[in-house]
C-alpha cells in the first residue's frame, strides 16, 4: 500500500510580505511491502509473480520501484535492469503557503531526471487529493534539465531571473488565481536642486527625441550621493520595453556633494544649470507631460506643493517597518 504523509508548516503572510517562521515540512512517500524491478540478490526479499506491469509507469521516464527499507522511490528506465543509487529520492520537500498552495524547496530537488519525474507526479497526485491549489516550482540553473520534465507534467512558465526559472501548476478546474509574472518595470527621475537654485541637468546618449535636451537624470540607476526629500509625481505608461508597463517615479533630492562624475557609456554631458534656464528650454514648452512634471518639481521646491513624503510606519499584518508615501497636507 503506497501512502504519503505531510507535516504542515507555520507560514506568515500578508499582501506585502511573507516569511516562514517554523521548520520546513517534508512530503514523504512510504510503503508497505516490497516491490523491485531487476535481478534480485540473496539478501533481497522476493515477490512471486511481480513484473513491471505492477509498477506505476512514469511515461518516458520508466517504471518506479518502491523500497520500504530505503524510505524512498527508485525510478528505473526501460533499458536499465536495476536502479542505481543516483535515481533514489525519498520525497519532495515543500511547505504550504497562506493560500492553500505549495512551494517546493528548490535546493532539495532530486538530481536524477527519472527520480524527479516520479516524485513530482506522486506529489501532484497527493496535493490534488488534499485540495491544494497553486504549486510553485523554482528550478535552479544547475538543474535546468528538469524544466522539460515539469512542463510535460503540466507546469507553466511564470518568470525567470539569473540563476533560476519559476514554474507554476494550478490544480482547481476554475481559472488560475495565481499572480501573473511581473508586468511593470520601475524607473526613477531625480530632480536634484542645490542651494544656488541650480538643477543637476544631463544630456543622455540616445537617439530619442530628447537626446539634445538638458533633462533630469532618469533611468534604472544606482545609488546616488543625495538626500531624499519627497516623491513629487509618478508616470504610468503601457506597452513599452518588452511590451511591459512602465512606472517612472519623480523624486526631489538634495545633493550632498557638488561634484559630478559622468558615466560616459550613457551620459553625453552633465552640469549644474540655473533653474530658469532649465525650465525655459523649448522642449518643455512643447511636451505637456514633461512640462507638468517640471512644474510640480518647481512648486515642491518653492513649498507650494507638498508632494508625497515618506513616513516610516509598522504594519500589524507582518510586523515590518515600511515607508508609506503620501501627501503631507492630508494629515
Amino acid at each position: 500500500m503506497l501512502s504519503m504523509t505531510a507535516t504542515i508548516n507555520a507560514w506568515q503572510c500578508s499582501g506585502f510580505h511573507c516569511k516562514q517562521y517554523a521548520r520546513m515540512p517534508e512530503i514523504s512517500l512510504t510503503s508497505r511491502g516490497f516491490l523491485k524491478v531487476g535481478t534480485l540478490d540473496s539478501k533481497t526479499p522476493t515477490t512471486a509473480g511481480l513484473n513491471s506491469s505492477a509498477l506505476p509507469y512514469v511515461g518516458d521516464y520508466g517504471y518506479a520501484s518502491r523500497n520500504m527499507n530505503r524510505g524512498g522511490i527508485h525510478v528505473v528506465s526501460p533499458d536499465i535492469s536495476s536502479p542505481s543509487p543516483g535515481f533514489a529520492v525519498g520525497f519532495l520537500e515543500a511547505f504550504d503557503d497562506e493560500y492553500d498552495g505549495v512551494i517546493i524547496d528548490p535546493n532539495k530537488l532530486p538530481s536524477s531526471a527519472n527520480a524527479f519525474a516520479s516524485a513530482l507526479r506522486a506529489a501532484l497526485s497527493k496535493w490534488k487529493l488534499k485540495g491544494r491549489k497553486g504549486i510553485w516550482l523554482k528550478i535552479l540553473s544547475e538543474q535546468v534539465d528538469l524544466v522539460p520534465i515539469a512542463i510535460k507534467e503540466g507546469f507553466q512558465y511564470h518568470h525567470a531571473e539569473p540563476g533560476y526559472v519559476m514554474l507554476t501548476y494550478w490544480i482547481p478546474d476554475y481559472p488560475c488565481m495565481l499572480p501573473t509574472s511581473p508586468s511593470h518595470q520601475i524607473g526613477v527621475g531625480g530632480f536634484v536642486i542645490n542651494d544656488k537654485k541650480e538643477v543637476l541637468a544631463v544630456k543622455e546618449k540616445c537617439p530619442c527625441s530628447c537626446s539634445n535636451v538638458w533633462k533630469m537624470p532618469t533611468g534604472y540607476i544606482n545609488k546616488v550621493d543625495t538626500s531624499f526629500l519627497k516623491m513629487v509625481a509618478f508616470r504610468h505608461a503601457h506597452m513599452l520595453a518588452f511590451e511591459k508597463s512602465d512606472i517612472l517615479f519623480v523624486c526631489m533630492l538634495r545633493p550632498l556633494s557638488y561634484e559630478i562624475a559622468i558615466d560616459e557609456k550613457e551620459i553625453q554631458a552633465a552640469m549644474w544649470m540655473p533653474l530658469d534656464e532649465f525650465v525655459g528650454q523649448p522642449f518643455y514648452e512643447e511636451d505637456h507631460m514633461s512640462r507638468k512634471v517640471i512644474e510640480a518639481c518647481v512648486a515642491a521646491y518653492e513649498d507650494r506643493y507638498s508632494g508625497f513624503t515618506a513616513h516610516q510606519l509598522t504594519s500589524k499584518l507582518d510586523g515590518q517597518s515600511s515607508l508609506l508615501y503620501y501627501d503631507c497636507s492630508s494629515g
